[in-house]
This record gives structure tokens, C-alpha cells and sequence, in this order.
């Protein structure tokens, strides 16, 4: 595949070339061929829509196609985690209270954002959020517990508000 030959064509071409081996690759690591195939498909969507593209006539396409996959991976079993966490959880609840299907899957998509988005926080940030949040400390508490002055509680908390607010 030529650099100065056309993207769609170079894309097509490593398509064809990589597909079945990337999805081999994916489901040796998830043993579930459907699973991988989604991944596969994926993995080659973020490559269209990356500014990546010029690389695709790289010596190196599989260590590209591996990278892109491998960060799609962890988000798939971070995913997975969450799912079963919640899953669990309505397991206790009476049949009354179990939300209808397609509200569970709004949940577990919206935890799996929430969850994503504090895994990209600073341990910090993370953490005084959470002990504010979920633990409902006050910001002195949370000052004594994690040895920072009450203005820093603060900032990380205004931090990941932010970062909240940012999902949509």
C-alpha cells in the first residue's frame, strides 16, 4: 500500500488483509467469537475515524490494528465488569423493582460512561469525589482522611464535576 495511493483503497486493503487475523487475535482473548467480532469491526471503525489513516501504509500494521484493539478491550471488559456489578445488584431487588430490559441497559451504558470517565481521573480526584459522593463526607472529612488542606478537596471535587458534566 502506496502513501500517495488512495486512504480508501489502503483501507480496504488492510481490511482484507488483517481482518481475520485481528479476529482471532480478539477471540483467543475473550473466547467469544461473537464478542470478537464486534471488536474487530470496531477496532477498524476508529482506524477510519482517526487521523491515524497515513499510517496505514506503515510496515507495521498489526501492532497499529493491536494497540487500537487491545484500549477497545479494556473498555469491553470494563464494561462487562460494570454490567455484572449492576446484574448483581438487581438480583437482590424484588421482581417489582427490576427496571424493564431496555432501562437496564440505559443504566449499565450510563454507569459504564461514568466508570470510564472516573478511570480517567487522577487517583486523587477519584478518590475525594467518590468519598463525597458515595460516602457523603464533608469536605473537612475528606481533608482529614486524605492529609490535603480543604481547598485542594475542593479543586478535586470541582475537577470531576467537570469531568462529569462533560459526558453530555
Amino acid at each position: 500500500m502506496a502513501i500517495g495511493g488512495n486512504p480508501k483503497c489502503a483501507l480496504h486493503g488492510l481490511y482484507a488483509d488483517h481482518h481475520g487475523w485481528l479476529h482471532g487475535w480478539l477471540r483467543g482473548k475473550l473466547d467469544d467469537s461473537g464478542d470478537a467480532a464486534d471488536l474487530a469491526q470496531d477496532t477498524f471503525l476508529r482506524l477510519m475515524a482517526s487521523r491515524r489513516r497515513p499510517m496505514l501504509a506503515g510496515d507495521r500494521p498489526r501492532a497499529l490494528l493491536t494497540h487500537i484493539a487491545k484500549g477497545l478491550l479494556i473498555d469491553h471488559w470494563r464494561r462487562k465488569r460494570v454490567e455484572r456489578a449492576y446484574l448483581d445488584t438487581l438480583a437482590h431487588l424484588p421482581a417489582a423493582q427490576v427496571p424493564p430490559a431496555e432501562e437496564q441497559l440505559i443504566v449499565i451504558e450510563t454507569l459504564a460512561r461514568i466508570d470510564a470517565m472516573l478511570a480517567r481521573l487522577p487517583a486523587l480526584t477519584r478518590e475525594v469525589f467518590l468519598l463525597a459522593q458515595l460516602d457523603g463526607l464533608t469536605l473537612q472529612q475528606i481533608s482529614d482522611r486524605a492529609q490535603v488542606p480543604v481547598i485542594t478537596v475542593r479543586r478535586h471535587i470541582r475537577k470531576a464535576l467537570l469531568a462529569c458534566m462533560a459526558l453530555d
